[in-house]
């Protein structure tokens, strides 16, 4: 695509993305993680000082746009309390223009009891050791907890910040992968195919551990009007724009995604499994943190997919911390938005580059 085209494209966007006005760069130093995912602030930064600022609105607009671009951005040691957790959360939602009706996230299976409240999803390898109980048939390949936060929800998370507490003295690291640079591993064909497909989403998970007796889900609403009743489904295309950015990028996942809705049964086990691997086998598009305590991670749901780490002993050590998740839109696709590379003006993925100049050598004969 030309920058003449790609000018064009963009225009053409039923939601122009948002840019970079760099305010943190001149208060704050920060680096990339890896190429293509994750950056991380240098030590010093406090989150609370943002919320604070004379600017903030100045320097969540840069952040928003930064998480939307890089997937998921890091903090060491924040002094952080569990209420400036959510509104740190939310106000980048807001900044980027998630629309009004779009709250703060009540997971299905958080209560008003729980210490920080219903609005909170405590991550709690004690809790985990208990709800084990309910998933009998749970994959032991660490790769398949890949997932984008509730995508069993009509109404998903844009950001979600994650804060642990308690931390075993190794082990416990949380991965991120890049949707962006997924989609850019399909072939034009196949990309142009899987554009035109839905998929079904389901929380099915949740409602095994509900009729195991462990959980109660919460039938809402649950920071949207819309994401409410305890069938925990719904449908969403196969690839989504980020209207931040103006990007494509996968959006299923082996945790909540069932089945493509265009296809058969047999079909859509072969589709989604090829495009799973391009999560699970492709570590150049992945980001491991290794984190620290009090360290806080918030990424992007609508184009990073996560997944923890389970290799420490849980009965001798414990992991314990706090999520908050502002809700964003419906998610969609602009037939007008393009890949992260093309917007970029990336070279396309090494394995990709011998076979598109084979099929623009074909193209000449």
């Amino acid at each position: 695509m030309t920058v003449e085209q790609l000018t064009k494209a963009t225009a053409a966007l039923k939601i122009q993305p948002l840019k970079r006005n760099f305010s943190l760069d001149a208060l704050y130093p920060s680096f990339k993680v890896q190429p293509h995912i994750g950056t991380e602030f240098k030590r010093g930064i406090q989150i609370r000082d943002l919320l604070k600022a004379p600017n903030a609105d100045e320097l969540f607009l840069d952040l928003a746009v930064l998480i939307a671009e890089r997937n998921v951005v890091f903090f060491r040691d924040q002094d952080l309390n569990f209420e400036e957790q959510k509104e740190f959360v939310d106000r980048l939602g807001k900044i980027s223009g998630k629309p009004a009706t779009s709250g703060l996230h009540s997971h299905p299976i958080s209560e008003e009891s729980d210490e920080f409240g219903e609005k909170n999803y405590e991550v709690s390898s004690v809790k985990n050791k208990t709800l084990e109980q309910g998933r009998r048939d749970r994959s032991e390949f660490h790769s398949r907890g890949f997932h984008s936060d509730v995508t069993f929800e009509v109404v998903p998370p844009d950001y979600t910040a994650l804060r642990l507490r308690e931390l075993p003295p190794e082990g416990g690291d949380t991965l991120w992968a890049s949707s962006y640079e997924a989609y850019d591993r399909l072939s034009p064909a196949f990309a142009k195919f899987v554009e035109g497909l839905t998929a079904f989403h389901s929380g099915d998970g949740f409602i095994a551990l509900e009729k195991a007796g462990l959980v109660k889900i919460n039938a809402g609403p649950r920071g949207s009007p819309e994401d409410v009743g305890t069938h925990l489904s719904t449908s969403h295309p196969v690839v989504r724009t980020n209207p931040i950015t103006g990007w494509k990028g996968l959006y299923v996942s082996s945790g909540f995604t069932k089945r493509i809705n265009e296809l058969s049964k047999d079909e859509s086990d072969v589709v989604l499994q090829h495009l799973f691997n391009l999560y699970f086998q492709n570590h150049d598009l992945q980001v491991r943190f290794k984190w620290g305590k009090h360290d806080v991670a918030v990424w992007d749901n609508r184009s990073a997919l996560h997944a923890a780490t389970a290799d420490f002993d849980a009965d001798a050590f414990i992991r314990v911390g706090e999520r908050a998740a502002s809700l964003g839109e419906k998610p969609y696709l602009d037939p007008n938005s393009t890949s992260r590379r093309v917007a970029l003006g990336l070279a396309p993925p090494t394995a990709r580059r011998a076979h598109l100049a084979s099929l623009a050598a074909e193209g000449k004969k």
